[in-house]
């Protein structure tokens, strides 16, 4: 008889061998449980997931400013904030050229609105500004036109400005135009700067390509057939007013040459950018104006978080809020503190009802489970508007309270509008919350300890205390920490019932979501929300241990 191979592989049915054929069935297995659970992945991802990290992105992006005012952004960064003086002409300038185009795509209305956010008044500034922007092109436009009437023409500006080698210009006043609107402006334009003007008259050459790709993109009109823009004759004024770009227009002799030498010699009007911006609106010669847009001009900020903590930023550093400003520390604190009172009076009032159901018969309790139930099956909000009937001072409530002579008709009970009937609600709408986790978890507690303590001498009070109570503590647990999380993010029931001393931050963060559109503070808000309640979870796992929570079994 022969000797077997000890080194031989062992070999599977199929002649593979043993060990790969575990891992290659081992891998089928958990592809299987991979695609079981790849949908429920799938929805958490896009309804949870997705969601947060856009509420933790918006907290803290702040691109609008330097999307919509990209030169003006740029040209502030030589702008001293202590020297208490208005920014120089060259910021002014650039600001003429983004406003222009920020009014022509209707953006302009935006940025005021976000920097409202920080300093009231903006919004309205940046609104009547971007409806007179052009009156300060058109100084410029009438000049040049009363010196060479083929300045009115497209058709002139077309020729003089078209050519070859200004590509690279192009893609960049479109790339411009994509992030100021979120439109791509893909497209023929039919127009391509001239290298050699656009080395000559820079500043034209770039408001006419934007001019261009907006006529031909947007408007879908013909560039050489279309009158340009206020800011093109502004931007040839800023070029002309430049002693080297007048020198190298003198020697220039290409098509045109005779008209713009025509404008140096003629002479332009004196008019100011900043001038004209003061004529506008004169808060823009306030340094303070100045001041907003430079801090909040970076891509993120940390603006929303520190107004979300009553705190500013500004050219000084962080500094607190006003004190009449300071609102946010307050609903943080009263949602808090109104969440767990809410919580123990569920607890006061679930734990008899859960005990009772747990002991009693099991037709009786299920008849009695019928009734916690009932409220699952009745609307939040009609249940909501049930207790504002019955809170109002001349509710329900109040009448009886009248009537059977505890209280005087002259000083009925104020329980709406105000913390005390936002709590009385609140217990009422999560109370079966709490019920539920008890009821489940004093059903697995054997009636035979009590009735063991009993009868080894201790009182009903001793072994309830000291047997039963203890084994319905994880149900304590579960059920608070689903009635603190679900109260803490409440706003149905505060904003009916609470009035302005009991409305929660949630309904703060509504606000902001729908009315005042100021999504970044409430995102900052909602991030703030999110981890304090992951503190407290963990700050109750470290003092009970999340596994003690049970809700039964």
């Amino acid at each position: 008889m022969s000797d077997v191979d000890s080194s031989a592989p062992v070999l599977a049915a199929d002649g593979t061998p043993l060990k790969q054929s575990l891992a290659r069935a081992l891998r089928r297995q958990k592809l299987q449980a991979f695609a079981l659970i790849a949908p429920l992945l799938l929805f958490v991802v896009l309804t949870f997931v997705i969601p947060i990290i856009s509420m933790l992105f918006r907290s803290v992006e702040n691109q609008i400013v330097s999307q919509t005012l990209p030169s003006t952004v740029e040209a502030i960064q030589e702008w001293d904030m202590a020297s208490g003086e208005t920014p120089d002409e060259e910021v002014f300038v650039s600001l003429f050229f983004d406003m222009f185009n920020a009014s022509e795509a209707k953006e302009h209305t935006k940025l005021g609105t976000r920097l409202n956010y920080e300093d009231t008044g903006l919004a309205s500034m940046f609104r009547t500004t971007g409806r007179s922007v052009d009156d300060i092109g058109e100084v410029f436009q009438d000049s040049l036109e009363d010196i060479d009437p083929r300045f009115e023409k497209g058709a002139f500006w077309y020729e003089m400005l078209n050519g070859e080698g200004g590509s690279a210009l192009l893609e960049e006043r479109r790339a411009r135009w994509a992030a100021l609107t979120g439109d791509s402006f893909a497209g023929d334009i039919g127009f391509t700067p001239s290298a050699e003007m656009a080395d000559l008259l820079p500043t034209t050459v770039a408001a006419y390509s934007d001019f261009a790709i907006w006529t031909v993109i947007d408007d879908e009109d013909v560039v050489a057939e279309e009158d340009p823009w206020e800011s093109v004759y502004a931007g040839l004024a800023v070029d002309l007013r430049d002693p080297d770009r007048a020198a190298a227009v003198a020697s220039y002799n290409g098509f045109g040459a005779d008209a713009l030498q025509a404008a140096i010699t003629t002479g332009l009007p004196d008019l100011t950018f900043t001038e004209g911006f003061a004529e506008l609106d004169e808060e823009w010669i306030e340094p303070g104006v100045w001041e907003t847009i430079s801090v909040y001009s970076p891509s993120y900020t940390p603006g929303y978080f520190l107004n979300a903590i009553d705190r500013q930023l500004n050219a000084d550093g962080i500094s607190e809020r006003p004190e009449n400003e300071q609102i946010y520390g307050k609903l943080f604190a009263r949602t808090m503190w109104m969440s767990l009172m809410i919580t123990a009076s569920c607890i006061v009032l679930g734990y008899p009802v859960a005990w009772l159901l747990a002991n009693l018969p099991l037709r009786t309790a299920n008849v009695l489970m019928v009734l916690v139930l009932l409220p699952f099956w009745t609307s939040l909000l009609v249940r909501t508007s049930a207790w504002k009937v019955l809170l109002q001072q001349q509710g329900v409530i109040n009448e009886l309270l009248v009537w059977l002579g505890f209280v005087d008709d002259a000083n009925r009970l104020i329980l709406m509008n105000n913390a005390t009937g936002t709590i009385i609600a609140m217990t009422h709408i999560l109370l079966p919350f709490m019920i539920l986790p008890l009821y489940s978890v004093m059903k697995t507690i054997p009636p035979s300890y009590l009735r063991a303590a009993k009868s080894l001498g201790a009182t009903n009070w001793t072994a309830f205390w000291r047997v039963y109570f203890p084994q319905s503590v994880p149900g304590i647990g579960a059920g608070s920490i689903l009635v603190f999380i679900l109260a803490i993010g409440y706003y149905i029931t505060p904003e009916i019932v609470g009035g302005t001393d009991g409305v929660f931050i949630s309904n703060r963060i509504a606000y902001h979501i729908s009315r005042s559109l100021n999504w970044g503070l409430a995102a900052a808000l909602g991030t703030i929300l999110l981890v304090l309640v992951l503190a407290l979870y963990w700050l109750y796992d470290r003092i009970v241990g999340i596994d003690n929570v049970k809700l039964g079994g």
